[in-house]
């Protein structure tokens, strides 16, 4: 992963009288979704250019991304981003913002790619930690990826063979979503997928383990619960996803998601046994008319 200062651009600095002078700390942002995954960009005590054009410090190939979309400003206050005038806007842990001042874990979206800002007196061990956990955390969501997901199950499935515990898996898909971002646009339906997956999560009991297992795709490992206690939970995520209102910039987004459910039980051999058998029942639910639970042949 490449670590690389770009030549100093030198904008005006700003007036600002909002709060006392602050000690200069090193900083960075860290790409945790989008091109170029784990690349940081050191900021050290210069301004910054972000945009599509190449001319930029930090380059965003995207057509969501304006040719100078936004400023990373320092001045005697702190580290903070500007948007300039883009297109479709810069965001701070996904609210909207003009200006404003990063903190340390602040997570800036700008187009479809997501970094994060670290801040301290110790930026490179906080770098190496990020990286490490963006090998097991999907950076959009914030849920487990998919190879995390994998490890787990093969361990999960393991322990529940030794011991003889249930165990039940849940795959299931956002209904209509290539529709979804047709109609709304890709930055609403990254709105989606981190929405749901707050839901999920929230709902989730601290042993499950939730991970986005590819595209509008996730699923629900449930140690200790057997099929009818897994349609159950996948009931109430369902209805969940159906009552919760959507709203993306003044828009509601109506979603549903359906769902396939798995247990561990004689027919099943492995962890691929049991994705499958999960998989396509998921597929049974849509093929159902959508926004169901299924959990048998």
């Amino acid at each position: 992963m490449r670590d690389e200062n770009q030549d100093t651009i030198v904008h005006a600095k700003v007036e600002d009288t909002q709060g006392p002078k602050v000690k200069r700390k090193d900083a960075c942002l860290v790409v945790i979704y989008g091109q170029d995954l784990g690349r940081k960009y050191n900021i050290v005590g210069r301004d910054l250019r972000i945009g599509r054009a190449t001319t930029n410090d930090i380059c965003i190939s995207q057509d969501a991304v304006s040719r100078e979309h936004a400023y990373i400003i320092v001045d005697d206050f702190g580290i903070k981003i500007r948007d300039n005038d883009s297109t479709n806007g810069t965001y701070i842990n996904d609210n909207k913002i003009h200006e404003a001042y990063l903190r340390d874990g602040d997570l800036v979206k700008v187009g479809r790619s997501i970094f994060k800002f670290l801040s301290g007196d110790n930026i490179e061990s906080s770098y190496h930690e990020e990286i490490f956990r963006l090998s097991t955390v999907d950076g959009l969501t914030q849920v487990f990826n998919r190879r995390y997901f994998m490890e787990t199950l093969e361990r999960e499935l393991s322990r529940a063979r030794r011991y003889d515990r249930p165990l039940a898996l849940l795959i299931f898909d956002i209904d209509y979503f290539k529709r979804c971002n047709d109609t709304y646009g890709h930055r609403a339906g990254d709105f989606v997928l981190r929405r749901i997956a707050e839901l999920v999560t929230m709902r989730a009991r601290k042993v499950d383990v939730v991970a986005r297992y590819g595209g509008e795709e996730f699923t629900v490992i449930l140690p200790e619960i057997e099929i009818r206690g897994a349609h159950i939970f996948a009931e109430k995520i369902r209805k969940l996803i159906e009552d919760e209102t959507f709203a993306f910039e003044g828009r509601k987004i109506p979603v549903t998601i359906s769902i396939g459910v798995a247990d561990v039980d004689s027919s099943v051999a492995n962890a691929d046994d049991l994705i499958q058998t999960a998989d396509r029942r998921l597929y049974a639910a849509k093929a159902g008319g959508r926004n169901r639970v299924v959990d048998h042949d």
